[in-house]
């Protein structure tokens, strides 16, 4: 399956619900970590494979990728000290789907995940999930002053091309100061 395959409507309602494998590995630098696959994502188990998403191309700009990166090429990130997850792991057409328990739900399991693997950043795309995900109503977008299982949390823009409020520039430009930010963190011999 690839990310270009279009799925019909049929289709993309039988994903609903579905999971997205992660793209994890012990003692990253980053681990993105997003608020549920889309239906798209859910079709393809791709995170962020619905075109117009901006993840990608905002990645690479940012500097973090050394070429653009289709969404079936996920499993390259690992070898660049990247990785992507999930608050909450099944499916919706829409982020507002989701309960409030299910984010918090989904925050507790992240949690549990940082522990294990250990990033060293955990980059939340999506500041209401994160708020709402750990109790954090007045959460701006940035360096976050509490860590996560002992892990520094940067809040990013929701990459989807549903928020509007936040244009590909932007998302780079977002994106680009979290990696100074690691960089600066593993010092001139990382």
């Amino acid at each position: 399956m690839t990310a270009s395959t279009r799925p019909t409507r049929d289709q993309l309602a039988a994903a609903h619900g579905a999971t997205v494998p992660d793209v994890i590995a012990p003692g990253l630098d980053v681990l993105f970590c997003g608020i549920n696959p889309g239906l798209y994502s859910g079709y393809t188990r791709l995170h962020f494979a619905r075109p117009g998403n901006r993840f990608w191309p905002a990645l690479h700009r940012s500097g973090f990728t050394p070429r653009p990166l289709r969404p079936d090429e996920q499993h390259l990130l690992t070898g660049w000290g990247l990785g992507i997850t999930n608050i909450v792991a099944r499916a919706t057409a829409r982020a507002d789907e989701l309960s409030r328990g299910e984010l918090r739900e989904g925050g507790a399991a992240l949690v549990r995940r940082v522990e294990r693997y250990r990033p060293a950043m955990l980059a939340v795309l999506g500041v209401t999930a994160y708020r709402g995900a750990f109790g954090r109503p007045k959460a701006v977008v940035g360096p976050q002053p509490e860590e996560l299982a002992g892990t520094p949390v940067w809040v990013l823009p929701n990459p989807s091309g549903l928020n509007a409020h936040w244009t590909p520039d932007a998302i780079a430009a977002e994106l680009r100061r979290l990696r100074a930010s690691v960089q600066r963190a593993r010092g001139p011999a990382g």
